[in-house]
């Protein structure tokens, strides 16, 4: 159980918040590069509470800046993107993707004024295919480097990442991921079709968890019985300040994965998702269902086919989603009676709908843990822990600013009952560049 305090204070994000001050200390990936145009037409987006518009300009550089002018107060979404800027359609002034007014068509050709007048804006940096910001106050010699994660590292057949909007705050859908417990059961079928059926851990629905805590955040290793002699462990990974890891399944998908939860307010989240192999291209059928779906299901991933556009002037609009609270997720109770015990199409589907469906904030003081629910706990009281040293002395978690802190995986092994995990798995949670998993992935 959670106080109402204390969830109050990890899921508030806006500006002058603990956990949003302390976010702003990290490069936060907020968009996807690909749908940024040269000199195409802003986006509204929100990050940490703050409303911004993002977008590309003629020389091909991403500008993050306020959607307020900082002239009348007119809305830069109707900016104009042209020539190296945006230019406000009030007056006409007009900003580059750094802040600077560069252009007053309305004042005295001598006039100073765009001099001491800058449209708030935040950095942004672009790797393979991900647009990031760094929110903070420091300037560029005393920020943090890019963070190194791996599936952000690889070339680009080895991945796919797509965003989509969810409707709760972030800590609500961070938590359903780390849990692995619900796995075998909200995403299995009650007839003998699909792969869940026939994964291991569908053999042992009572796992026994082991946390451990990392200096890149929390390891929570989930123990099943396969046999007299040996135990199959899953271990997820949470890595500071919102992500997660989930480890490769035995079949020839296999591939590593997990989300960025980034958010938006405090009460909705952007869900960037990532799958990879980080020696190798994708499986050839993974990117199309990846993007696609499969037989008219949600995968993992968020289809092409699912989005309900918003529009430019809805914050991440593109990445509305037609399955939401509105629209019930398109909840089919008869094939939750025939076919697949949710009901809900599809995995990502499945777990919003869990993690959303009730309230964007949910009352955790009303919550009954289990022991299925160590790894949450746990995590939950790192956080605590985090956002207390920070809130009351100033200091971020160590190594925060080292790129390689970031370099983790999530692993899947099967070993006999009398080795420990954490020492079998030590060498492979490190992640390097072009090295393959290290182990055999056992059914």
């Amino acid at each position: 159980m959670l106080s109402h305090e204390d969830n109050e204070k990890l899921v508030r994000v806006g500006p002058g918040s603990v956990m949003g001050e302390l976010f702003r200390h990290y490069w936060l990936p907020i968009f996807g590069s690909a749908d940024l145009e040269k000199n195409g037409q802003p986006q509204t987006v929100k990050i940490l509470g703050e409303t911004m518009v993002i977008f590309r300009d003629s020389e091909g550089n991403v500008g993050l800046v306020d959607n307020v002018c900082p002239h009348r107060g007119a809305p830069m979404l109707f900016g104009r993107n042209e020539d190296c800027g945006l230019r406000c359609v009030y007056h006409g002034w007009k900003f580059d993707v750094d802040g600077n007014v560069v252009d007053m068509p309305a004042e005295p050709v001598r006039s100073r004024l765009k001099e001491r007048v800058k449209i708030k804006s935040y950095p942004c940096v672009e790797r393979n295919g991900v647009v990031w910001t760094y929110m903070g106050k420091e300037g560029e010699s005393d920020r943090p480097p890019l963070p190194n994660f791996e599936w952000n590292m690889v070339p680009d057949e080895n991945v796919v990442i797509t965003f989509r909007v969810q409707e709760c705050n972030w800590l609500q859908a961070l938590e359903g991921e780390i849990d692995s417990a619900h796995a075998p059961i909200l995403h299995g079928r009650i007839d003998e079709g699909g792969s869940i059926n026939q994964w291991v851990a569908k053999r042992d629905l009572r796992p026994v968890f082991e946390c451990v805590r990392q200096d890149f955040g929390m390891s929570i290793a989930s123990r099943r019985v396969i046999d007299d002699e040996h135990y199959y462990w899953r271990v997820n990974q949470f890595v500071m300040p919102f992500y997660s890891l989930v480890p490769p399944q035995s079949n020839e998908f296999y591939e590593l994965s997990g989300h960025a939860w980034v958010p938006i307010d405090d009460e909705n989240t952007l869900c960037l998702m990532f799958s990879y192999r980080p020696n190798e291209a994708l499986h050839p059928k993974s990117r199309p269902v990846f993007l696609e779906g499969f037989r008219g299901r949600e995968t993992g991933h968020h289809s092409v086919h699912g989005y309900e556009d918003q529009g430019p002037a809805v914050p991440y609009g593109r990445y509305t989603s037609k399955y939401r609270r509105e629209t019930g997720y398109h909840f089919d109770y008869e094939l939750q009676k025939t076919t697949w015990f949710s009901g809900l199409p599809g995995l990502w589907v499945q777990d919003a709908a869990c993690q959303s469906g009730v309230a964007r904030v949910y009352d955790r003081s009303k919550e009954n843990l289990c022991t299925s629910d160590t790894g949450i706990a746990m995590t939950r009281r790192m956080l605590l822990e985090t956002a207390g040293a920070f809130a009351e002395k100033g200091e971020k978690p160590e190594r925060y600013n080292d790129p390689d802190l970031y370099m983790v995986r999530a692993i899947s092994l099967t070993l006999p009952k009398n080795q420990p995990w954490a020492d079998a798995g030590a060498e492979h949670m490190r992640a390097e560049l072009g090295k393959g998993f290290g182990y055999e992935l056992v059914a």
